[in-house]
């Protein structure tokens, strides 16, 4: 649908090299967040250090150069793409806790990290007709509208703290190629991907950035 046609590895590499690269620890740390936060309430810190055996100091290292969004009390609310607060338009349902992700793509990569199915609803920025699928990690199914695609920004350079200003607001669900198209018309740098496309490089990318992490959790 893009000419010349998207690369998915090619994507995949300069995401991968876009972001802050986590060590083995890191792996750890941010899977077991992830998976924290999918029980839909702020996490402190000390509770993912008390799961891993870690210390305090040695999760917060791991986490020091990522974007973590913090309540008043210092727990983590939101981290890599993931919000237990509210954060329109897109919503992001597992095992019936409503959750928020930063743009459409983390409601495509992120069920592979949570090893769980996720029901995803959002709206085309264009149309404003609702856009709903069901994603699991290994494949999505229940599209409506069936031609629904995704907005993507080019990484063309490194993503920093600003990253959802910078990154995630070019990424959006669209009920059609045409209304994508209107809309990455309107913003330079933008292209779509199809689902199928942006899917294929959630997992290249959950693959190249956490590694054995992930582990074998059982979807949902």
């Amino acid at each position: 649908m893009q000419e010349p046609p998207i690369n998915v590895t090619q994507l995949a590499d300069k995401l991968v090299g876009a972001v802050p690269r986590f060590d083995h620890i890191g792996r750890r740390v941010a899977v077991a967040l992830y998976r924290e936060l999918a029980k839909g309430r702020p996490v402190p810190l000390a509770r993912v250090a008390t799961l891993l055996d870690l210390t305090h100091e040695a999760v917060g290292g791991a986490l020091a150069a990522n974007l973590l969004l913090f309540n008043s009390d210092g727990s983590v609310i939101g981290f890599g793409g993931l919000n237990v607060t509210e954060m329109l338009p897109h919503r992001f349902r597992v095992n019936d806790e409503t959750l928020y992700t930063w743009c459409a793509w983390d409601s495509l990569f992120i069920p592979g990290i949570l090893g769980k199915a996720a029901d995803v609803a959002s709206r085309d920025p264009v149309t404003g007709i609702p856009i709903s699928l069901k994603v699991a990690p290994d494949h999505v199914r229940g599209v409506q509208p069936a031609g629904t695609v995704v907005s993507f920004l080019a990484p063309n350079r490194a993503f920093d703290r600003n990253a959802i200003t910078n990154f995630c607001h070019f990424v959006h669900f669209f009920g059609s190629e045409e209304t994508g198209r209107t809309w990455t018309a309107d913003h330079p740098g933008t292209f779509l991907l199809s689902l199928e496309d942006a899917f294929a490089l959630g997992r290249l990318t959950n693959t190249r950035n956490f590694g054995d992490a992930l582990g074998t959790a059982s979807e949902s």
